[in-house]
């Protein structure tokens, strides 16, 4: 084990409620091809806190020694140009095991910040054109969170666009020119009274959920008493809750090599489908990352076939936000979700949206 796994993070079994935020955050890492959460709620519900717990809770991953990209020692598409060319040379790859990066986006970021640029230092030292890789460059194979997205910079959003869209980032800086993996699991939070998303970004992210502040005075109190507890002795804080997070990181590794093997069958992607053309869903992100969102729910759970209830459980959250919506409204409710999910699988409309919540059956605490 290394020393980056000392640090001390609250832990992720240890925040209470936001149950549907976790397991989106959980089925992201499952199948980080889900493309992302949008994490939208009050100010002071833990979705920072939680962020950085999950980043700390998932098992290390093997990187090519002294690569700055964190280059895959194994797969090509993961793989920086350099360790590429290293590769097809026949030459040995040195391997170390790193925590898997978690990248914090601040606002006020520059372009160059994110996309790297041209290293001072050595082109004044040595004379020579050197790439100082950005964020996004640190990002690749992990997860790059962005807390405030509703506020970020327009020209921020399009970068963000773009290496989203492809996993690449090109970067084309005074004579040199810079292409690397930028595959990362996209995370962004914020407040809707602050302002909206672009739809381009909005359409971005694979999943949303809401999260609200926890009325119920016992769970606000045990809050309080947890986070006091781990900050008075945060050893022994975390002594406590190793069993449940070696138990949660085994069950994610599982998961992951479950599930290649998951079956969804075709007449469900006939339904998925149909539900989002009669939304009106503007491309087909929305039935792909319906079907991904699925496929890992019922690996997560130990199953090897997806069932109705797992796309009714994925559904809201992977679609309502990819809706043309209302002006005055953040962003809907998912009850228009429920109600075409309903008609196209012969369902009766619920008096309540609880059994298509997401974390409905799950525990996670």
């Amino acid at each position: 084990m290394s020393q980056v796994r000392k640090r001390r993070v609250y832990p992720f079994t240890a925040i209470v409620g936001q149950a549907e935020m976790k397991l989106a955050l959980l089925l992201n890492v499952i199948d980080p091809r889900i493309g992302g959460v949008m994490i939208m709620g009050d100010r002071g519900t833990g979705k920072s806190t939680t962020i950085r717990a999950l980043a700390d809770l998932l098992p290390e991953i093997d990187v090519v020694t002294g690569d700055p990209y964190n280059s895959s020692p194994s797969d090509p598409d993961l793989q920086s140009a350099e360790v590429r060319s290293r590769a097809d040379k026949g030459e040995l790859l040195p391997v170390e095991p790193r925590q898997v990066p978690m990248v914090d986006l601040p606002l006020g970021a520059t372009e160059d910040r994110l996309c790297g640029t041209i290293d001072i230092e050595k082109a004044l030292s040595e004379g020579i054109r050197a790439f100082e890789p950005g964020l996004l460059a640190k990002a690749n194979r992990g997860l790059l969170y962005v807390d405030e997205v509703n506020l970020l910079d327009d020209h921020l959003v399009d970068v963000l666009l773009d290496s989203a869209a492809s996993g690449w980032n090109t970067v084309e800086r005074e004579g040199v020119s810079v292409r690397h993996p930028a595959r990362f699991v996209l995370i962004g939070s914020g407040n809707p009274e602050e302002g909206e998303l672009r739809p381009q970004l909005l359409d971005r992210f694979g999943m949303s959920v809401e999260v609200r502040t926890v009325r119920n005075a016992q769970q606000r109190v045990q809050v309080v008493e947890q986070r006091s507890s781990f900050d008075g002795n945060p050893d022994g804080f975390l002594q406590q809750v190793q069993t449940a997070q070696q138990a949660l990181q085994t069950k994610v590794v599982a998961a992951q090599e479950r599930l290649a093997n998951v079956q969804l069958d075709p007449d469900l992607r006939l339904k998925i489908s149909e539900v989002c053309g009669q939304l009106n869903v503007d491309g087909l992100r929305g039935d792909i990352v319906t079907n991904r969102a699925a496929r890992a729910l019922a690996a997560y759970e130990e199953r090897l076939e997806v069932s109705d209830e797992d796309v009714a459980r994925v559904v809201a959250c992977c679609l309502r936000h990819r809706l043309r919506k209302d002006p005055l409204e953040a962003i809907d409710s998912g009850e228009r979700v429920v109600k075409v999910f309903c008609q196209v699988f012969a369902r009766p409309m619920p008096k309540d949206l609880s059994e298509f919540e997401l974390a409905q059956c799950e525990s996670l605490a």
